[in-house]
């Protein structure tokens, strides 16, 4: 299975590169943020940003090569603290181009559906999880039981059974002392760690309402054929709900986490609308979302979200920003993080984010493996963003009110007819 890289002002960027922010500094940040999702327990004394002091080359193989994979690997790759060792695709073709690039043998190059099994039993001491979410479950698993550390795109799963899979996936991990870390950008970044830390000390008062965004373009949605092969690249994926949990679910998540994050709690409720925008739609995702989310806290998270065409040049694409009583708060993936009250304004500009907070994220994952840090607590942040973004996708498609509670009871799962492709 493959994944691209999205075409936007959150997408790839050809930019320079990050200027001196150390891993210490990126560790440290998240412990004054008081946040969990980027290793926070970790001994940030010994957190140097000279890769020449690395103790280990960690062995990783990579399931999922196209667009991001194929990225992705390359970070990887510059980290300077990995070894690509064996890549693995359903398309042969796909892993051959990616195991060419970055030199893994050719008998470390695995394809079809049970790459994967071959690719977790060629010598790797950690596994990246690039293809389309459906699969993560499973894959986590296996990887977990074969003793490697995971490093795991997001969604974490498209339905309830999956991110149950996940969350005994990463305990199972922290027992067999193995690392398993979450690729969320946005709680990287540092504008966006000061401005939360400033929120949790009370800098925009009680927060009393929040506001998440997420305008987006399209992914290509051909023609359905005989079998799911063709909707397993180029992100075509996304327009399917088994199979990559819809847009909802993909996209939109990263503002609905956005919220999460800047509330400090949980969701209980979700209700709204959804429904298609785009021209000649073939996966029955809906691509337009408007949702109210009800959080444990007595806040109101009001999401919106658009990916019919392309609106990435709107200001604040993907944001959420926290009205309170003595100020608000603005968290972004582009544009600017700010946050302003009565004394302050502080606003600065969110750089180039999908591709550092992939790079923090890499560099994260190799410090907690060579410190022995087993807590995962990314994992359970992650979960409970899926099954909130899995909330609102069911809320709007039923246009009603569901309680996570009643989402959890039914615990239904989504299956994807694999037939006729190959093994």
């Amino acid at each position: 299975m493959t994944s691209e890289v999205r075409k936007s002002s959150g997408g790839k960027s050809n930019g320079t590169q990050e200027s001196d922010f150390s891993r210490r500094e990126f560790i440290a940040g998240a412990v004054a943020a008081g946040i969990s999702l980027v290793g926070a327990k970790a001994n940030a004394q010994n957190i140097e940003g000279d890769k020449g002091k690395m103790a280990m080359k960690i062995k990783l193989g990579v399931i999922g090569n196209g667009g991001r994979g194929d990225w992705i690997t390359g970070l990887f790759q510059q980290d300077g603290g990995y070894e690509i060792h064996a890549v693995a695709d359903y398309f042969q073709t796909v892993a051959d181009a990616c195991g060419e690039k970055y030199g893994v043998a050719k008998s470390r190059r695995f394809s079809g559906l049970s790459g994967y099994k071959r690719l977790l039993e060629s010598g790797v001491d950690a596994v990246a999880l690039e293809t389309p979410p459906y699969f993560f479950p499973e894959h986590a698993e296996a990887a977990v039981e074969a003793g490697k550390h995971v490093y795991m795109a997001k969604p974490v799963a498209v339905d309830v059974p999956g991110c149950a899979k996940i969350e005994a996936a990463a305990k199972k991990a922290t027992g067999k002392r193995l690392c398993f870390l979450v690729d969320y950008q946005m709680e990287t970044d540092p504008q966006n760690i000061h401005v939360v830390e400033q929120v949790r000390n009370g800098a925009i008062g009680r927060i009393i309402f929040l506001y998440s965004r997420y305008y987006g373009g399209q992914f290509a949605d051909p023609p359905l054929t005989p079998t799911i092969e063709s909707r397993l690249q180029h992100l075509i994926w996304v327009n399917d709900t088994a199979l990559g949990g819809g847009y909802h679910v993909n996209a939109d998540i990263h503002a609905v986490d956005a919220g999460i994050w800047l509330a400090g709690s949980h969701v209980v409720s979700a209700e709204g609308i959804s429904l298609k925008g785009r021209v000649d739609p073939h996966g029955d995702s809906d691509d337009v979302f408007l949702l109210n989310y009800e959080l444990a806290n007595g806040m109101i998270l009001q999401h919106q979200g658009r990916s019919f065409v392309d609106m990435v040049s709107i200001p604040d694409f993907c944001s959420c920003m926290a009205h309170g009583q003595g100020g608000n708060a603005l968290l972004g993936y582009g544009g600017v993080a700010q946050l302003i009250n009565s004394t302050t304004a502080f606003k600065e500009n969110v750089v180039n984010l999908y591709e550092m907070g992939a790079r923090r994220n890499i560099a994260a994952f190799h410090q907690l493996i060579q410190q022995g840090n087993y807590s995962n607590d990314t994992v359970p942040h992650a979960v409970g963003s899926a099954l909130t973004t899995i909330l609102g996708r069911e809320a709007g498609l039923k246009r009603a009110k569901i309680t996570m509670a009643q989402l959890k009871k039914e615990n239904k799962r989504l299956e994807v007819n694999l037939r006729g492709l190959k093994d």
